[in-house]
Formats: C-alpha cells, sequence, structure tokens
C-alpha cells in the first residue's frame, strides 16, 4: 500500500511517503521541519518535495494518512484540509490518527527497553492546560481517550501507573503528580513532535474515515473583539 502521510499539530510540520518499489522494496522519503508559525504555506510545497523525491505521482498512491488533532487550532485545520483536498482531487480515502499517537509511537521507539509500561503523551495546550493520552508500551494501544485537563486533573488520570510523559508537558505532569502523591511518572523527550514517518508506517492498519473530522477538544485562543462589528447600511 502507498501512502502519503502528513502532520502540523503542534510545533513541526512533516510529510513522507512510502511506497513498494517494483521489486518488492519497501522506500520511504520523508521531510521535517520544526515550526510554531507557517504551516500552511510549509506543507504543500513539502508534500511536494517528498512525491517527487519518490518518483511519484497521486495516481500511484492508495491512501492519504494525517493527523486530526489536537494541536492548535491552525495546525490541525491546515492538516484536516489539505487531507479532504487531495483526497477528493485523487479519488482516495483518508486514514488519521491523533498527534498524541504519534507522539507514543516515536517516544515507544526512541526510549527503547525499559521497565514502564505505560507511555503517556503530555503537550502544552496553553492557558494551564495539558493534551493528554495514555498508551500501553510496546503495542501503543489505547489507555485513555484524547483529553485537554489541567496539571491536577491529568495526574489524577494517570494515577496508578508507572508511566513515562513525553512531549512539551511531560515536566509539567511529572511535577503535578509528585505533588498530589499520584504515583511516580517520569518525564522524557520533552521537545517530541509527532513525525509523519511514524504515520505513514501505521496507515495502512488504521481505518479509513469519511470524512475525517478535525480534534480540536478546545475553542481557539484567537476569538473576534465583541465590538469590532461593522454597523449595517441602511
Amino acid at each position: 500500500m502507498n501512502v502519503l502521510a502528513f502532520d502540523t499539530c503542534f510545533g513541526a510540520v512533516s510529510a513522507a511517503v512510502r511506497w513498494q518499489s517494483a521489486g518488492g522494496q519497501w522506500l520511504l522519503r520523508e521531510a521535517y521541519e520544526e515550526m510554531e508559525i507557517g504551516q500552511a504555506e510549509r506543507l504543500m510545497p513539502m508534500i511536494a518535495s517528498v512525491m517527487q523525491a519518490a518518483g511519484l505521482a497521486f495516481a500511484d498512491l492508495d491512501r492519504i494518512a494525517v493527523t486530526r488533532g489536537p494541536g492548535s487550532f491552525t495546525g490541525v485545520r491546515v492538516g484536516v484540509a489539505a487531507a479532504r483536498g487531495l483526497a477528493l482531487a485523487a479519488s482516495l480515502p483518508v486514514v488519521a490518527t491523533t498527534s498524541l499517537h504519534l507522539m507514543a509511537l516515536r517516544a515507544d521507539r526512541l526510549l527503547g527497553e525499559r521497565p514502564q509500561s505505560v507511555i503517556v503523551a503530555a503537550a502544552d495546550a496553553r492557558r494551564g492546560g495539558l493534551y493528554l493520552q495514555a498508551f500501553t508500551a510496546g503495542a501503543c494501544d489505547e489507555l485513555s481517550p484524547p483529553e485537554v485537563l489541567s496539571p491536577a486533573e491529568a495526574a489524577h488520570r494517570v494515577a496508578g501507573y508507572d508511566a513515562i510523559a513525553v512531549g512539551s508537558g511531560a515536566d509539567t505532569l511529572a511535577r503535578a503528580a509528585a505533588a498530589g502523591g499520584a504515583g511516580r511518572v517520569e518525564a522524557r523527550l520533552a521537545g517530541l513532535q509527532p513525525h509523519a514517518g511514524d504515520l505513514v508506517v501505521l496507515a495502512p492498519a488504521l481505518a479509513p474515515a469519511e470524512p475525517v473530522m478535525p480534534l480540536y477538544l478546545r475553542s481557539p485562543d484567537a476569538k473576534p473583539q465583541a465590538d469590532a462589528a461593522l454597523p449595517r447600511a441602511d
């Protein structure tokens, strides 16, 4: 199965394509850049770059994969909109998973063997909150749904687990767990971001979503001003 995957949820943009050569060998091309803003402008050129490097046209693909959130409102919207548009133009199915799932998959691979049985993806959600989702180590099966919680609520959610927390909210979660007596949470990989290179490998096992829906979990930070409306002309 030939797959194009991309992510724009947090502080990076990435794209990857995985395909099978004529000789049956699986090949991968991927690109990754960290950036807080500008994902909308960078995503399509990055997709074009990995597709060109692979020597593939969109007609050669079997599906498109995207992270549907949580993350920044703009980043989530950019990725989902791009997946929908490309899928419609190329008549391809779309599969999706959470940004936190991809973080857990990458952490599980980077950390190697360890005694902890749980990986908790914890990302800074701003406004004092954390995006949180827990997974079993190894298989990365979901132990909890993606949520946005206060640090104290997040610590309570992982109470009883011997866990490694990863991501930009890992240190905050570990401190909250220690302060609240909620068990031992070890913070690692604070700079971890979702990566399309992991999604492109996971994608064949995901069920197509029609349509893929963004997972915001919270309202956007930017809101229109209450007094910004123009008076209606008579």
